[in-house]
């Protein structure tokens, strides 16, 4: 006859798992606190990449245009740029013809730049007809002065203007909730001095 004998095992006390558990969950909140914080970081850094990207491509484009104000190779009546205190006007001959096409949607021969102050946005308008588009988001100032030749800022005159001051400003798509100022929303200015050289001519 054969006597089983039963070894005694030992488990976990009730305390010692509420123990392990509490431990757990004080680990489980480190981690998603960093997370969180880690995620709301990552969030607004990329707000402000996109801002300032917003900007920089907005001054870019508008630059690239501005230079080209005022060509004519063929000569004829090229205004350049159009004095005008509520929208950039820059007119170019591209396709030498002597005269401003600026009937079509297409038209690269007057392009018109303006702030949309209810959308914030800065538009752009390629010939009188054309579609008004969005150039740029989340742009709450569009800033541009006419100088005249020795720099100093232009009145009235078209045929004076020899260089344009932009400024352009934009803000964060979203509040940052750990900004305070400004509402939570951070700001971004590009600013710079283009002198068309056809304007000289």
């Amino acid at each position: 006859m054969h006597v089983w004998k039963l070894k005694q095992t030992k488990g976990f006390t009730l305390i010692e798992l509420m123990v392990a558990i509490a431990i757990g969950m004080v680990v489980l909140a480190a981690v998603t606190t960093t997370f969180m914080s880690q995620t709301k970081f990552y969030s607004a850094q990329e707000q402000v990449n996109e801002m300032e990207q917003n900007a920089r491509g907005a001054l870019d484009l508008i630059t690239r245009e501005l230079k080209m104000a005022g060509y004519k190779p063929n000569g004829g009546t090229v205004t350049g740029i159009t004095y005008d205190t509520t929208q950039l006007m820059i007119e170019a001959d591209v396709d030498g013809s002597g005269v401003i096409d600026n009937t079509i949607d297409s038209s690269i021969e007057r392009i018109i730049y303006a702030l949309d102050i209810a959308n914030n946005q800065i538009t752009r308008k390629m010939g009188s007809g054309g579609t008004v588009r969005v150039l740029a988001e989340n742009i709450t100032a569009f800033d541009f002065t006419y100088l005249k030749a020795d720099g100093v800022t232009n009145a009235t005159a078209s045929s004076e203007i020899r260089q344009v001051k932009l400024e352009i400003t934009a803000k964060t798509a979203k509040p940052d909730p750990n900004y305070t100022a400004n509402y939570g929303y951070r700001e971004y200015q590009v600013k710079a001095t283009i002198t068309p050289p056809n304007l000289a001519l």
